[in-house]
């Protein structure tokens, strides 16, 4: 995930836009064909020094104003005229903004793979453990039977729910941009915009959405609840593995979860940075809720501050299934202590409804897994 948005990652999103917009624009007879070659050509092969582009494009307030100069100076030694009609029509924010969706769709494929592996793992405790007594607790207090099966059924849906509105949000937000200065399309074309989106593997949006950013703020909203659905499983492990109830652990992993300075300690590493994730992820998505309210055709300092959160609320999401997805393979059950404590607590021992949820979780969740070895992430397409 880091390697998706790093650098080296947004200039090829960058250089991908340049040579599909000048496709679609030569297919719609607006530039000339050997033009669109020539651009195409150097973008495909083109290299730079991206820590000194990085550097420029901070300074320049645009990855578009420190790229630009630099692909016509290399197109131009091929063709001096595809160098003039190199990005003709587009504004820096179309590259940026593409850019960013295409990193995004990549983005949300790891997520997507990573939680699908999390919640089977889980499926597969649920299963093991759909008879195992346990207590159910609740205000932090004893409260009646339960099965582990349940409590991990439960940790199951949540994940894979939070995942199912994530690739929903996923198709309604990872849109092309093309809306040239104004929002107009001025100089460009639909049929330019339809052909870029066909090419990119991105929806074409009714309205170019230079000012409505709320595609963007639902895939932050919905990175957050992922990010929490993997907390709530991780807070739950955490307090299961305390001395005082002993019911379930993180595996042991030659040098995880010691202590500097008390050796009997075995600490819930995972579950830590799946916490972390989940405390750090609201406030990233707020920071991006809070720029919808834009100026006019195009804001000010709203969009621009869009891409760092959104990739950091990628990489806390994508880090804390995968930490979880480590604990829960090869989670460790103490089942003898479950039932110590359920007959210790004096509520009984009544589990048979909690048996059949567990099977009707279960059942849910693989008829709507059946068809798929991975959830689909795809466009919608208006």
């Amino acid at each position: 995930m880091l390697a998706v948005f790093g650098d080296e990652a947004l200039l090829q999103a960058a250089l991908t836009f340049e040579a599909s917009l000048a496709r679609a624009q030569a297919a719609a007879k607006l530039i000339p064909e050997s033009a669109a070659a020539a651009i195409g050509a150097v973008c495909d092969s083109a290299r730079f020094e991206v820590a000194t582009l990085a550097e420029e494009a901070a300074h320049a307030g645009t990855l578009a104003l420190a790229l630009l100069p630099r692909l016509r100076a290399r197109i131009a030694e091929q063709d001096a005229e595809a160098a003039r009609l190199l990005h003709r029509g587009a504004s820096s924010q179309d590259l940026a903004d593409t850019a960013l969706m295409l990193q995004a769709k990549a983005g949300a494929h790891l997520i997507q793979r990573e939680g699908r592996a999390l919640t089977d793992a889980l499926a597969r405790v649920a299963e093991s453990h759909a008879r195992t007594p346990a207590l159910a607790r609740t205000l932090l207090q004893p409260a009646l039977p339960t099965t582990f099966g349940l409590q991990a059924s439960q940790w199951l849906l949540g994940i894979h729910q939070a995942l199912q509105r994530f690739a929903w949000e996923c198709r309604a937000a990872l849109l092309l941009q093309l809306a040239g200065a104004a929002g107009t399309l001025q100089g460009l074309s639909l049929e330019v915009l339809e052909r870029m989106a066909a090419e990119l593997g991105l929806a074409a949006p009714v309205l170019p959405w230079t000012a409505r950013r709320d595609g963007v703020a639902g895939l932050a909203g919905a990175l957050a609840v992922v990010s929490g659905a993997t907390g709530k499983l991780a807070r739950d492990i955490s307090l299961l593995a305390q001395h005082e109830v002993h019911e379930a652990f993180e595996p042991r992993i030659s040098g995880r979860g010691g202590s500097s300075s008390m050796s009997h300690k075995r600490n819930p590493t995972g579950c830590q940075i799946a916490l972390s994730a989940a405390i750090r992820a609201p406030g990233l998505a707020a920071g991006i809720l809070a720029g919808l309210p834009q100026e006019h055709q195009r804001g000010l300092g709203g969009w621009q501050a869009e891409a760092p959160a959104l990739a950091t609320l990628f990489e806390l999401t994508h880090g804390a299934l995968q930490a979880m997805r480590v604990v829960v393979e090869a989670l460790e059950v103490d089942t003898v202590a479950m039932a110590a404590n359920l007959a210790a607590s004096g509520v009984g021992d009544d589990i048979g409804l909690s048996i059949q949820l567990v099977g009707r979780c279960l059942d849910h969740y693989r008829r709507q897994c059946k068809d798929s070895a991975e959830p689909h992430i795809h466009a919608v397409h208006d």
